[in-house]
């Protein structure tokens, strides 16, 4: 399976980083094919609310920078995961503005699944990125979800949470493989 992960976090040694690192050591014992595009470090505008896209540039955003990187990737992707630190109960700013320019996509093409993956230093913080996920990715894309995970404080970098995303990683069935045993 393609899976495309945008890691919103602006910390590579971070405690976002390091769940999602061992969710794709799991999910590389797949034989899946994984993309990190870490934001943070693209240069991703926000979307312009232009219109262009869905008009003369036919799927094209007009802005040209780092996003046209990950058109291709998000254009074969069948599963996306959105992984960030809660900044003020919702995503980084970064991870935000990228996730806003799929708007230039419309629906990508093969995308069938979503998770989540969050962290941060309190509990009971995720409420705001929990609700644009389940509204924009599984509701609107109509996504199958695939799990939400969470960590904070001594979570962070725990053994118990990073074994956690590694099973979560090896547990991810190809959806070829999903059709054939239907």
């Amino acid at each position: 399976m393609n899976i495309i992960i945008f890691n919103g976090s602006p910390h590579p040694n971070g405690n976002t980083n390091a769940m999602v690192t061992a969710f794709v050591a799991g999910a590389k014992e797949n034989g899946h094919k994984i993309d990190v595009v870490n934001v943070c470090q693209k240069n991703i505008a926000g979307c312009l609310a232009c219109e262009y896209c869905h008009k003369a540039g036919k799927g094209n955003c007009i802005q040209k920078d780092d996003m046209q990187e990950i058109y291709p990737l998000l254009k074969e992707a069948e599963m996306i995961i959105l992984a960030s630190p809660v900044y003020y109960h919702s995503f980084t700013g970064q991870l935000q503005c990228a996730i806003n320019r799929i708007y230039a996509l419309d629906k990508p093409q093969n995308l069938r699944k979503a998770a989540l993956i969050l962290s941060s230093g309190s509990d009971e913080v995720y409420d705001g990125a929990i609700y644009e996920y389940q509204k924009s990715f599984l509701e609107y894309l109509k996504l199958e979800d695939m799990g939400i995970f969470t960590a904070f404080d001594k979570q962070n970098k725990s053994e118990e949470i990073l074994n956690k995303m590694r099973d979560f990683g090896k547990s991810i069935i190809n959806i070829k493989e999903e059709v054939t045993e239907c």
